[in-house]
């Protein structure tokens, strides 16, 4: 217990994608917050891609690295091998931002004096610090679930909405390379997480054609698994004279320096998205086939009028209705 520091603190947000970490980073802040050098130490998964995510932001002391399905941290013997890498950092505290038994047992295992999570079923015999939620709380949405225990315990919070802070070399490198580009920039995310979740070339490409005399530029951003479907976008704008850059499977912390100066993000219900509405800068999104996100006031929800018609039942003339009525929010 001697070798314990005061300054080391340790928040395990172990959802996997780019959109979960977005979420929880109102309360990551609010932590962060309250403790003595305000900055504390994250365990994730790679898939949250926190190394870039959050760059810039001044309250990541460090990120740990969670490796889980498939990874050294599975099964009896990976709990602890996780539970021996906490014990080197001598964390005098621990959120644990998840429900799971498992990260409560390994934080106990570990010797981290205080444990603070939500407490859903056998996990709160393992925490010690402040309030868990009441059972019948412990399995809502994860914003929600983050949200609540933050009032719960009465931690004020810093946010009232998710904020990413950019990083001051990707901006002046996408300031300098795109100035020469005509406005107002327009950017397409044509990425998905699941192929029920993808808009489709066709529709990205009606719409642009719909708003051409409203735009300057149009950014195509995507990972390397859109490159296919960008480079027919691209392709099709190209003879239709509109000026355009394809940023598949760019760097993450440009993508979101890019989403920080454009003027509006139109695109999937994905992690990018959710980039967009931290940086401030206004999204529609394309929720045919998940639930509306309602965190943010910049997230702008577009949904079928048909509810069964899934992302078909979007029709790229809706849309561009729906961007030239609300053009005063990004001209």
């Amino acid at each position: 217990m001697s070798n314990i520091n005061p300054y080391s603190v340790l928040i395990i947000q172990p959802l996997p994608g780019i959109g979960d970490m977005i979420w929880h980073l109102p309360t990551i802040h609010a932590i962060a917050d309250t403790t003595p050098d305000k900055r504390i130490t994250l365990l994730t998964k790679l898939g949250s891609q926190a190394h870039q995510l959050l760059i810039a932001d001044s309250t990541i002391k460090q990120i740990l690295w969670l490796y889980r399905k498939p990874g050294i941290h599975d099964g009896f013997l990976g709990m602890f091998r996780l539970a021996k890498l906490l014990r080197q950092h001598n964390f005098c505290q621990a959120w644990i931002l998840h429900g799971s038994l498992r990260y409560a047992f390994i934080c106990w295992i570990a010797g981290i004096p205080k444990r603070a999570g939500y407490g859903r079923g056998l996990q709160r015999y393992f925490l010690n610090h402040l309030r868990p939620l009441p059972q019948k709380e412990t399995r809502d949405h994860p914003l929600a679930l983050a949200t609540k225990f933050l009032t719960i315990n009465g931690i004020p919070a810093v946010e009232s909405e998710p904020q990413l802070t950019i990083d001051s070399k990707s901006r002046d490198l996408i300031r300098q390379s795109f100035q020469h580009l005509p406005r107002p920039w327009i950017v397409l995310g044509i990425g998905s997480s699941e192929p029920y979740k993808q808009w489709g070339e066709l529709n990205f490409i009606q719409l642009i054609w719909l708003l051409k005399k409203e735009i300057g530029t149009v950014f195509i951003v995507g990972g390397e698994s859109e490159h296919a479907i960008g480079q027919t976008i691209y392709q099709n704008l190209q003879q239709l004279g509109i000026h355009q850059e394809k940023v598949i499977g760019f760097p993450l912390d440009q993508v979101i320096a890019l989403l920080a100066v454009c003027n509006v993000y139109i695109g999937n219900d994905t992690g990018v998205l959710n980039i967009a509405a931290a940086v401030n800068t206004h999204a529609w999104g394309l929720f045919g086939a998940s639930p509306t996100l309602q965190h943010s006031q910049y997230i702008h929800s577009i949904t079928p009028s048909d509810t069964q018609g899934g992302m078909s039942a979007i029709f790229p003339e809706e849309v561009a209705i729906e961007l030239k009525n609300n053009k005063r929010k990004w001209v």
